[in-house]
């Protein structure tokens, strides 16, 4: 069976990137699963056909990729546009990632795989993992983060925060709930008790 695979879950700017990065550094195989998301629909697949098809030009740049922006701005503000990109992506993203666990299993039998993903739990990606790692932090947090780290003004990424999921639901579904509110050296920490969990299996 060898080492199991953890989802790494939790919303815009909770830090689940940074949270990654510590665990690639402490040996685990990490899969972005944002990466396979726009790798789906580069162009040339069929998840930039059905994307071009379902929300037309205004999504596509002048190079002839998906413009990420445009496409964020419009269903980040209409929950059925938000919905119609999730029921062509997901699929697509799913399939996608079985076969790079599946790689990455064949090629490393012991060592931990987890994925990091925003939407992890609201995807109904579940079956795809062993356990749930949710990483989480209090709003104001998160919004200064992104504020400060991507440039987004604090609108959209408020915006973007009401089109996710509850951090309270995403607990309800979690196995382990890695809190992002402190120092980056109480978040090393909280981060290795929960690594420490799977010496062993």
């Amino acid at each position: 069976m060898g080492a199991p695979v953890i989802g790494l879950s939790g919303g815009i700017g909770a830090g689940k990137s940074t949270v990654a990065t510590m665990l690639a550094e402490w040996g685990a195989h990490v899969i972005d699963a944002d990466r396979v998301g726009h790798d789906v629909y580069r162009p040339g697949t069929e998840g930039f056909r059905q994307v071009a098809e379902a929300f037309g030009t205004r999504v596509v740049a002048p190079d002839g990729t998906i413009d990420r922006r445009a496409l964020g701005g419009i269903v980040f503000g209409d929950p059925r546009a938000l919905a119609r990109l999730n029921a062509i992506l997901h699929p697509l993203i799913v399939a996608e990632l079985g076969r790079r666990i599946a790689a990455a299993r064949r090629a490393s039998v012991s060592r931990p795989i987890v994925v990091e993903a925003a939407i992890l739990a609201e995807a109904g990606w579940r079956t795809l993992f062993d356990r749930l790692w949710v990483v989480t932090a209090r709003p104001e947090n998160a919004i200064a983060r992104v504020v400060t780290s991507r440039g987004m003004a604090r609108e959209e990424v408020e915006r973007r925060l009401a089109a996710q999921m509850p951090d309270a639901e995403r607990r309800r579904l979690a196995d382990v709930v890695i809190e992002n509110d402190g120092t980056p050296a109480e978040l090393c920490a909280e981060v290795e008790r929960a690594w420490q969990t799977l010496a062993g299996t």
